[in-house]
């Protein structure tokens, strides 16, 4: 429900009871990831979407219900060839939906409400819930701050992580108190923050310690992913633009003044004259960031991918030509760089587009860059038999209790 929390931040602001709808889980070619959120307030006010059409009117209806008989419950969509007018989506995937009512008095709501306010505001956070499990445990919420916004800390006197705290309890129920539930759900939910991803986990009966295994639903609420693009260069210009338009935090570094201007990159989020090298020892990088080295002379490149190629990044590569590429290889051997972090680099920088201009170049950079996060193979899906989409296949689904 992250995917929507401007709106869903103002609808409590403005004391409105709602329902939200999350894609739990999905197989196959369904066209939202988990996630994505519709919402319907008391009055019939929807924002969002599930399925892109598919199944909305039917999970309207299930969160209209929710909101009357404040249950939870997770529902199943698929096609089936059996029944051509069932609800169900027709590009033939399978989605599994978590419908969770938001009202005043609700349990869930202060955790529900304070994920929303952080995400809203762009800050780090994840919201995690129980979407299968004891009956007395769906739909109970977990909200893990980043440590330098988390304003409640551990209600238990545990850091499930250095630098994350976290809100609300999972553990109070008929079974009895485990508040080791908390801390193990806040610790796995600490790693999907990290990566800045959403899905679910299992917890087994053992970890769970409420004599069942649990689906938690983990949602992550990151500022954008960075990309930084080394080297001022025409190429690089059109390299801010696509990377802007694939929601990244893109900074232009580079040594030469006259180059690394406003003038010349209008939509970069920073620009930074510096030497290459010497700025990524200074700032901030991650499992998400970007490094895409455009500058392809030897007295930058070399100690720039020196470091590279060390840094926990999403991603480095680098642009020349192959005669560029086996030169630039064999003098970062010589400084040291491995074997196996030489494997790390993408190099001739992109996808073989048969890419002329920079536009075109920027689009083989984005292509590879896509791919090699989604785990796609860049080859064409004409006449290729692998999927669509890279989605883990789904979980059980049914009617699974209430949440009070």
């Amino acid at each position: 429900m992250l995917d929507i929390a401007e709106e869903l931040d103002r609808w409590v602001e403005q004391g409105r009871d709602f329902a939200v709808a999350t894609v739990v889980a999905t197989g196959g070619s369904a066209p939202r990831r988990p996630g994505a959120a519709l919402a319907v307030d008391a009055e019939g006010t929807a924002i969002g979407s599930v399925s892109g059409g598919c199944v909305e009117g039917a999970v309207y209806e299930l969160c209209r219900q929710a909101l009357q008989d404040g249950e939870c419950v997770l529902e199943r969509f698929g096609y089936s060839d059996d029944d051509a007018f069932a609800v169900g989506l027709t590009c033939g995937g399978i989605i599994d939906i978590l419908i969770t009512p938001v009202r005043a008095g609700d349990r869930v709501r202060p955790v529900v409400a304070a994920g929303l306010r952080a995400a809203a505001a762009g800050r780090t956070a994840a919201l995690a819930r129980i979407v299968t499990g004891p009956a007395d445990l769906v739909g109970r919420a977990l909200l893990i701050h980043d440590g330098d916004h988390g304003h409640h800390g551990d209600p238990h006197g545990g850091e499930p992580h250095a630098g994350h705290r976290y809100e609300g309890d999972l553990y109070e129920g008929g079974f009895g108190s485990h508040p080791e539930l908390d801390r193990t759900v806040a610790a796995e939910a600490r790693a999907f923050l990290d990566a800045g991803r959403t899905g679910t986990l299992e917890i087994g009966e053992q970890g769970s310690r409420c004599g069942a295994p649990l689906t938690v639903l983990v949602e992550s609420s990151v500022p954008p992913p960075r990309m930084i693009v080394f080297g001022a260069i025409d190429f690089a210009a059109a390299l801010v633009r696509v990377g802007k338009f694939l929601g990244h935090h893109v900074t232009v570094c580079d040594a030469r003044p006259v180059f690394a201007t406003r003038a010349r990159f209008p939509e970069a989020d920073e620009i930074v004259v510096a030497w290459p090298h010497e700025y990524l020892e200074r700032t901030r990088v991650d499992a998400r960031t970007v490094l895409c080295v455009l500058t392809h002379d030897a007295k930058f490149d070399v100690p720039l991918l020196q470091r590279a190629l060390r840094l926990p990044v999403a991603y480095v590569g680098a642009m020349g030509s192959r005669r560029t590429h086996l030169e630039r290889n064999a003098r970062l051997r010589e400084v040291g760089v491995s074997e196996l972090e030489l494997a790390r680099l993408r190099s001739p920088i992109g996808l073989d587009l048969g890419a002329r201009t920079p536009e075109e170049t920027a689009l083989s950079i984005a292509a590879e860059i896509v791919a090699d996060r989604r785990g796609g193979s860049g080859v064409p899906l004409t006449g290729a038999h692998t999927p669509i989409h890279h989605e883990t296949a789904p979980a059980p689904a049914g009617r699974i209790g209430s949440v009070a």
